[in-house]
């Protein structure tokens, strides 16, 4: 079957709707977490939406990766965000693209 996929989810400023997030590998995730030397470099990209919950995702720039996190390289920023985001499980996973996702 397909592979679970969780995310992690970042905010910045809680007052903010910008939202940084990581598609992980729930088993890796974990792993990292636990200290095992896991290599993150090219396997997770961050996304940023900056409407919330109901936002689309766009692959976050150097530069908005830089203010958010106050790290010039992605890696560095992508730990933080591992250590500071909010794990999400699948179910409840944002939708790609999807134009249907606005609530009236």
């Amino acid at each position: 079957g397909p592979t679970t996929v969780d995310q992690v989810v970042y905010k910045p400023n809680s007052q903010s709707t910008d939202e940084y997030i990581a598609i992980v590998n729930p088993d890796e995730y974990k792993k990292w977490l636990e200290g095992e030397s896991y290599s993150l470099s090219g396997t997770f990209d961050i996304f940023h939406s900056g409407q919330g919950a109901q936002g689309l995702l766009g692959k976050a720039s150097k530069q908005e990766l830089a203010a958010a996190f106050d790290v010039s390289n992605e890696t560095e920023a992508l730990e933080i965000l591992l250590n500071k985001g909010a794990l999400q499980s699948g179910d409840k996973l944002k939708q790609f693209g999807d134009g249907n996702a606005s609530r009236g």
